[in-house]
């Protein structure tokens, strides 16, 4: 049997590029894949096969989609290769960068399963000759690479000092650090780790200390100090000191060259806006005051090195020539005044541009002066007449005055009606359409008298049928169908909802309070206050609750368009609580105008309906320590046992009783007409759940005296009675 013929390698790419489509579309099969990419991309493969294969690795330890637990495991496995190209040191610089970022994202990966596994000696070895030779190469390599060595170094930073303690219910699982180290682990002492982390972190604010040139290697660097400064609090006094101390203006004392002038300003703008983001993560750091006031001195500094038109400059030199003063003091000899020449137009029409265009530049008669802005051309018009030679004005206006003469002095040619061609008429205006079928008397009455009577018709006219054409209607288009007429209106929602998600967040600076209009600025609040008022306000006075009865299944496009609000609400509950208030309170006002107006029978009240599922779509995702809960009950117009019993039920999880009892209370606090069912749900809280009982019964003392008397009081069994019916009603 003969053997299969090799593959070439551009066939063989092409089979690894299908591979690598597969594993997007289904990350499950990302381990069979990389087990099958490193043995014929490793060490002694072609130089494609080299490339393809780090770029992948790159890509799949990046990959967010892919469990920690899968990415651990195949990190372990990659060691092997990724050590042996590494430490050759005739390897491709492209092959060489991807390796290192790989190596990147599987140092905590490798860190963390060392930690749980201390017999793995032989993997920890690999990871650290990896880090060695990253190490070694990252003064000696080209730009590309010893920007992915920085983003290597910055990382063991992160791996090799202690973080912050972790929520155990919200810990992040790629958060590892040194506080994770027993103290007698025998692969990695906490000790000597913590050192080389320090020595890694100076060697990277070293780039600042000796004002490099390098433009590349600052911002790189700049770039990877903000996960530091966030995550490890006890490193950003000594990152920011270093960073206040570095002046990236340094370079523009020496001779300004273009490369030099780029290289400057983005050193000054990525340090500028690394300072920036710390004061406004933390306005209230230590450091606050003095990083705003180095804020201001580049700005100041740039300003003063960059900006041409704030330099001091001499007295202004004269424009044309010597000044007529110092003439005759100098002996200078006056030039002769300057002459324009401005042709004359050649036989034929003319545009409004050529009858005012003097120039003979064809580069300047092409530029459309309609691309500049108003304000910018009233600033160019202002200064040229300015310092516009009052006599270059004169000829300027002689010349075009000669131009509209010897346009108005040449005559119209005559038509000659024997050689016209047939239909041009002398007199005869463009055509327009008419679209309006009835005519004027005018019209009328010249109609009549050209029409001839009785006999003074021609008999060569006579027996020809009357061809005048009747006036022409578009057919009207077919009746749409109910499912067409609701994809018509999904389709325009989907749109409308496209264009509000495309748009920018409202800004604090662009809110009035209550004297802005609704939807005065085109963003995206404005879009979700014509969307509400599209689903609350499109339809009042035409639904009908008996018919909505009678049809439960007859869905409206504003039903259509609360749904879709819902689901938009639900994506990102926490940051889009502001358009579900915004909604809920109008389709409240909206179910008050129309009871108010058509009564109670005849209206579909939406607003407990819809308030009811999205306080159930956010319910099951709510954490102990959030705040959306107490806004959103305290927010929307109007609440209901039923509401309540939902807070009522978060309390089966013991973690979600404060939040649960909370948010009642201030309810009760804040919120009077709601104060009696809110009491009556904490109540039912204290009857049902014994973990409760204490918070509970804390609040239930202050709001409601007696209560306890009335539950437990042995001769009152009325009162018993009536309380438990009243916890009933409530849960």
């Amino acid at each position: 049997m003969a053997a299969a013929p090799a593959l070439t390698p551009a066939q063989q790419i092409k089979q690894l590029n299908d591979a690598r489509k597969l594993v997007l579309g289904d990350p499950t099969f990302y381990p069979q894949i990389v087990q099958g990419v490193v043995p014929i991309s490793g060490k002694g493969s072609r130089l494609e096969m080299r490339r393809w294969g780090a770029d992948f690795l790159a890509e799949t330890f990046a990959m967010p989609t892919i469990p920690p637990s899968e990415k651990e495991s195949l990190s372990l496995f990659v060691l092997e290769s990724i050590k042996d190209m590494l430490e050759d040191p005739t390897e491709d610089p492209g092959v060489i960068k991807s390796l290192v970022q790989t190596a990147a994202s599987i140092y905590p990966l490798v860190f963390r399963w060392i930690i749980n596994n201390a017999y793995d000696a032989p993997s920890w070895e690999r990871m650290v000759a990896i880090k060695s030779r990253i190490l070694r190469m990252w003064d000696t390599a080209s730009p590309g690479v010893r920007i992915c060595c920085i983003k290597f170094a910055q990382r063991v930073v992160l791996v090799q000092t202690a973080g912050p303690a972790a929520d155990p219910k919200r810990g992040d699982p790629l958060e590892i650090s040194l506080a994770m180290v027993p103290p007698s682990h025998p692969l990695i002492p906490a000790r000597n780790l913590d050192a080389e982390a320090q020595a890694l972190l100076d060697r990277m604010l070293s780039v600042f200390q000796e004002n490099s040139s390098d433009a590349i290697l600052v911002d790189a660097t700049l770039n990877t100090l903000p996960v530091l400064i966030r995550a490890r609090p006890q490193l950003a006094n000594k990152i920011l000191t270093v960073i206040l101390n570095f002046n990236p203006l340094k370079l523009a004392n020496s001779p300004m060259t273009p490369k030099l002038r780029v290289m400057v300003k983005s050193m000054e703008k990525t340090t500028r806006s690394l300072l920036i983001n710390v004061n406004k993560r933390d306005p209230q750091n230590p450091l606050a005051q003095r990083i705003q006031q180095h804020i201001e001195r580049l700005l100041r500094s740039r300003t003063d090195i960059f900006d041409e038109s704030t330099r001091k400059r001499g007295p202004p030199e004269p424009i044309d020539g010597l000044d007529a003063a110092k003439r005759q003091k100098l002996g200078a000899q006056i030039p002769p005044p300057v002459r324009i020449h401005i042709p004359p137009l050649a036989p034929g029409p003319h545009t409004i541009g050529e009858l005012f265009t003097i120039s003979a530049d064809d580069g300047l008669k092409a530029f459309d002066v309609a691309q500049l802005a108003p304000d910018l051309v009233a600033k160019i018009d202002v200064t040229i007449l300015q310092k516009l030679d009052k006599e270059l004005l004169s000829q300027a206006v002689n010349g075009i005055r000669q131009r509209l003469e010897s346009m108005a002095a040449v005559k119209p040619e005559q038509l000659n009606p024997a050689t016209a061609p047939l239909g041009v008429e002398e007199d005869e205006d463009d055509y327009e359409p008419d679209f309006s079928v009835a005519e004027d008397t005018e019209q009328i009455l010249n109609k009549l008298d050209a029409e001839p009577t009785g006999s003074e018709e021609p008999e060569a006219m006579a027996g020809v049928p009357d061809m005048a054409l009747g006036t022409f209607v578009l057919p009207q288009p077919p009746p749409m169908s109910f499912n067409e007429i609701m994809q018509a209106g999904r389709a325009s929602i989907s749109r409308l909802f496209a264009t509000m998600q495309s748009l920018d967040e409202p800004g604090k600076k662009s809110k009035s309070g209550f004297n802005r209009l609704a939807a005065s600025s085109n963003d995206r609040d404005a879009w979700i206050t014509v969307i509400t008022r599209i689903a609350t306000r499109s339809t009042y006075g035409l639904e009908d609750a008996s018919v909505k009865k009678e049809e439960p299944d007859h869905a409206t496009i504003s039903d259509i368009v609360r749904e879709t609000l819902y689901l938009y609400v639900l994506e990102d509950f926490r940051k889009r609580i502001d358009p579900a208030v915004s909604w809920l309170c109008e389709e409240w006002y909206n179910d008050q105008i129309s009871i108010r107006a058509l009564g109670a029978e005849k209206t579909i009240q939406h607003y407990e309906k819809w308030a009811l599922k999205v306080l159930d779509g956010i319910v099951p995702y709510l954490d102990a320590k959030d705040k959306v809960l107490t806004r959103f009950l305290s927010e929307i117009p109007s609440l209901n046992p039923e509401m309540l019993s939902r807070i009522k039920n978060l309390c089966r999880d013991p973690a979600m009783i404060s939040l649960s009892i909370t948010s009642l209370v201030y309810v009760i606090m804040f919120k009077e007409p709601a104060r009696e069912i809110a009491l009556d749900a904490l109540e039912a809280i204290y009857e049902s759940y014994e973990d409760a009982k204490p918070m509970a019964a804390k609040f239930l003392t202050k709001h409601r005296p007696g209560w306890d008397a009335r539950l437990k009081g042995p001769d009152n069994d009325e009162a018993k009675v009536e309380g438990a019916s009243a916890v009933a009603t409530v849960a």
